[in-house]
């Protein structure tokens, strides 16, 4: 048994300001990353590679709020984050701070497998990864007209878009579990328009954006961060499934539904266990999100009021 959930963030349009060209992007991208995980797993490869390829896949679509379509701080720079946990070790890498790494989730498994070490941030992330042999991108790689627009906006004062929804909307991450019985998870996200002071949210943090373990489950967040943080999130997911024997849907449905919103904060998040079982939690309109199992039967969605 094996499958595989991602995730392309949390908030999503209305349908009203959403066009059927812009709404098949999205959809077609999130299915693209999906395969590209799933080729992984249907070919007897590691719940971690899965979800290295699938959440790479979302960083090269500069529609999503990670890699190439990351967002610009209030300087107009991209400040890059990303994480990565094995189930079956509970090894984890993270990076944050990233200005010339094409794709951060390369480099969070790298310092998870080629160092001793779990966080690296900025400079010294970007150091590690030159002696890693790691390819460097210029910081125009990153620049997108639409992501330049939304922090113009900010910037003018525009009361009529938010930081929080216009980012972590595109926030992305994956969940997988292996024909071996491994779990893993992976996020990676280019952080709130307009952040100032090195801000860092959820998306790095081990236990709050990002958290696997064989004995309970795998999780990937995306929401306003500094609630994630607070809660431990994916940890606390995990442990409800581990030590109250909740069900993934309900432990994830506790933590969004109830511990979050009493804090008013909002997002989502996808969840898999060892058994493969999938859940999808979110209390916003909608999260772009898809899935499959081993039977090969894909499920894309983005409102909250689709199967």
């Amino acid at each position: 048994m094996f499958g595989l959930a991602i995730h392309g963030g949390a908030g999503t349009l209305p349908r009203a300001d959403m066009s059927p060209e812009r709404e098949s992007e999205y959809r077609a991208g999130l299915a693209a990353a999906l395969a590209a995980g799933f080729s992984v797993l249907d070919g007897g490869g590691s719940s971690v590679e899965a979800v290295t390829r699938a959440v790479a896949a979302l960083e090269d679509d500069a529609l999503f709020n990670a890699g190439r379509g990351a967002v610009f701080t209030l300087d107009g720079r991209n400040e890059l984050d990303a994480s990565i946990m094995d189930g079956a070790t509970l090894a984890a890498g993270a990076v944050c701070g990233l200005t010339r790494i094409r794709n951060p989730i390369e480099l969070a498994r790298a310092v998870m497998e080629r160092s001793e070490f779990v966080f690296l941030s900025g400079a010294g992330a970007e150091e590690f990864a030159a002696s890693r042999g790691f390819e460097f991108v210029d910081g125009d790689y990153f620049h997108t007209a639409a992501r330049w627009r939304q922090l113009e906006r900010i910037r003018g004062g525009d009361g009529g878009v938010s930081p929080l929804t216009i980012s972590h909307v595109g926030t992305v991450g994956a969940v997988a579990l292996d024909s071996s019985g491994r779990l893993a998870a992976a996020t990676s996200t280019g952080g709130m328009t307009g952040k100032r002071f090195g801000r860092i949210g959820d998306s790095p943090i081990i236990g709050a954006g990002t958290y696997a373990d064989n004995r309970s489950c795998a999780v990937s967040a995306t929401g306003s961060g500094e609630y994630f943080i607070r809660l431990g999130v994916a940890r606390e997911i995990c442990n409800l499934v581990r030590f109250k024997g909740m069900t993934i849907q309900q432990a994830a449905d506790q933590v969004i539904h109830h511990e979050l919103e009493d804090l008013h904060g909002d997002g989502g998040v996808i969840a898999l266990t060892p058994d493969g079982q999938s859940a999808f939690s979110f209390n916003t309109p909608g999260m772009f999100r898809a899935r499959i199992s081993e039977g090969g039967t894909m499920e894309v969605g983005i409102y909250s009021d689709e199967k």
